[in-house]
């Protein structure tokens, strides 16, 4: 689930699980339910500060939704394959499908809109969606 104690400031259980590029196939991509991936580093300070608002959403969609977090410094793998370039970058995975993205200081508002529209019509995006085979690379 992740190092360190797993639970919060409150003594409640954390929610919020941290995926490497170990775990993120078997917690991200093959879950059949909704996810949600906070791409962070150590360095961002909005990464910091919309961390609490985060775990709270885990707290509120709890049983709904996977919230997790992953590093983009310590994992390369899955960084590189999907193109994250700047931190905080917040990816929607519906059935192992990235389906929706934010990038930047978003207002913890706006995510919290997001989750709740992602879990209106997530199924039906990812549904309708083309499956991309990230293991192709365009380099030769």
């Amino acid at each position: 689930m992740g190092d360190g104690d797993p639970m919060n400031a409150g003594g409640q259980k954390d929610l919020l699980v941290r995926v490497d590029d170990q775990t993120f196939s078997d917690m991200i991509e093959t879950r059949d339910g909704p996810a949600f991936v906070m791409f962070q580093s150590a360095g961002c300070p909005h990464c910091r500060t919309i961390t609490p608002y985060i775990r709270e959403y885990a707290d509120e969609f709890a049983g709904r939704v996977l919230f997790a977090t992953l590093e983009v410094g310590q994992n390369p793998r899955v960084v590189e394959r999907f193109g994250i370039r700047s931190t905080p970058t917040f990816k929607f995975f519906c059935k192992g499908k990235p389906v929706q993205e934010l990038v930047g200081a978003v207002y913890p508002a706006i995510i919290k809109r997001q989750i709740e529209e992602f879990l209106l019509y997530g199924n039906e995006c990812a549904a309708n969606s083309t499956e991309i085979d990230y293991e192709v690379s365009g380099y030769a």
